[in-house]
């Protein structure tokens, strides 16, 4: 961990300084505040920022992002309605800060649909910018997946239709316009969409209020109040759970489950306990991984997922527990801590974690093999050498091919991830090694350290079309790390 840490550190430190001073070749985003004035991205953002100091933290719950109520459910399908438009919130305690929004809701609310039963979404664009919204981890045809170039004009109306012909995950809706997406989702459009079935229903793991999602990003708040924003930033270090900087989270003294999602643009979680004791992680991506895995971190990079589950019935009423985090950059006493769990009562739990949580199909023979390579020499980044083109196919790929991706970061300071839309995949190797049980299920989403190989592969029988693959760090791919592959 400790290499990890210091490549992450060093990467994002040299990335935010690189940055700032090549401003001015930066692909044009606009900076929005609530009531949409628009500025120049990559400006130098205000030395002075807010934060809650030390001795000031804990003192606000950490909410619960409201669950969507469809306004249809008839024809066997369930319908949604979403606006997209500029809201305040107190990000810290007492500071109104303009955010962009799904619903008013900072993060936005979260969809609960199952497999097999289709969802309907009619997203309304109510702010300055073109945007588009990509299910990000789903199974979608190309019209409905939210590519970066497929937007909805300021105005504008879209409705993107979800099939849920996939097995349960915790997957994620954001922003993906292009040289806006960062942006976008630095201000607030994400949300989270919990996608269950019968195999996931059927185990007697915590559910109803001991299942909560937990979105985890960072911000940095200028001295106005506002979201600073300028890419590759170093001084988001002001740690936010589910849209509040450092609050605490009431808990009985009972097993929860926590849907822990990074949502943040390029930094990563390296996720404990203040006191050591073991986190169960359950599920990551794709879903509930094959068998729980006990632990006692959880490392994130920016858009990955865990599910964990949490026992607190070892502690006694009144108990106070940090969740720590440890990645940079930072000092420690910014981005050292999380949130607070305080145990605040008995409850009964007659949930369990069983030793097995489900079986994935055997990988099939592979029918090919590609690599892909990513680097990046600020203010820009490349896939393979390239910066994206929305008019070049960078990849064909044979309808209903089971393909062996390596995938390299070639850089030695910066760290990447790498994310491809339509299909989960199984992750072989890291660097010839077995991967580690973290990496044992289904995945969309993997984090490559300075200079590591990762081997992964995945089927292409979903759909046809057209779909990118990118860094998930959402700067990153902004800069132009992003590729498309044809599915034919």
């Amino acid at each position: 961990m400790a290499t990890r840490r210091t490549a992450l550190g060093a990467g994002l430190g040299v990335l935010g300084a690189t940055l700032t001073t090549g401003a001015a070749l930066l692909p044009t985003a606009l900076r929005h505040r609530a009531e949409g004035e628009p500025a120049r991205a990559g400006t130098k953002a205000p030395a002075r920022a807010l934060t809650v100091s030390e001795t000031d933290r804990f003192r606000v719950p950490m909410p619960v992002p409201p669950v969507l109520r469809p306004v249809s459910t008839r024809g066997g399908r369930d319908v949604y309605d979403i606006t997209m438009r500029p809201a305040e919130c107190e990000i810290l305690p007492g500071v109104r800060t303009g955010v962009l929004t799904y619903n008013g809701s900072f993060p936005g609310p979260t969809i609960r649909a199952r497999s097999g039963r289709p969802v309907v979404v009619r997203q309304r664009n109510r702010l300055t910018m073109p945007t588009s919204v990509h299910l990000h981890g789903a199974a979608v045809t190309q019209e409905n997946d939210g590519d970066p170039m497929d937007t909805i004009a300021p105005g504008a109306d879209r409705t993107y239709h979800y099939p849920n012909r996939q097995p349960h995950a915790s997957l994620w809706y954001h922003d993906h316009a292009h040289h806006m997406e960062a942006e976008h989702v630095y201000r607030g459009l994400s949300g989270s969409y919990l996608l269950t079935d019968s195999v996931e229903q059927a185990l007697p793991l915590p559910s109803g209020a001991y299942d909560v999602p937990v979105a985890l990003r960072d911000v940095h708040i200028d001295g106005a109040g506002d979201l600073a924003f300028s890419m590759g930033d170093p001084e988001r270090t002001t740690i936010v759970a589910n849209g509040k900087a450092y609050p605490y989270f009431r808990v009985a003294a009972r097993k929860y489950r926590f849907r822990l999602l990074n949502s943040s643009n390029i930094r990563a979680f390296d996720l404990r306990l203040s006191d050591g004791s073991d986190i169960i992680r359950i599920g990551s991506d794709g879903g509930l991984l094959p068998r729980p895995h006990t632990t006692d971190r959880i490392f994130l990079s920016s858009g990955e997922r865990a599910d964990v589950v949490i026992d607190f019935s070892r502690y006694p009423v009144g108990t106070e527990i940090v969740l720590e985090n440890s990645a940079p950059p930072g000092d420690l006493a910014e981005i050292g801590q999380v949130l607070r769990f305080d145990v605040d009562r008995t409850a009964p739990d007659a949930s369990r974690v069983p030793s097995v949580l489900r079986s994935l199909p055997r990988l099939p023979e592979p029918t090919g093999e590609r690599a892909v390579k990513l680097t990046m020499a600020p203010p820009q980044a490349f896939m393979d050498d390239k910066v994206y083109d929305p008019g070049r196919i960078d990849a064909f790929v044979r309808y209903g091919a089971s393909e062996v991706w390596t995938v390299v970061n070639a850089n030695e300071v910066f760290p990447h991830n790498f994310h491809m839309h339509l299909v989960q995949f199984r992750i072989l190797e890291r660097d010839g090694r077995t991967p580690p049980p973290s990496d044992a299920g289904l995945k969309d989403t993997v984090n490559l350290m300075p200079g590591e190989t990762v081997k992964l592969q995945a089927t292409f029988d979903r759909y046809r079309g057209t779909y990118v693959y990118h860094c998930h760090m959402l700067d990153h791919s902004a800069m132009g790390m992003m590729a498309t592959m044809k599915i034919a």
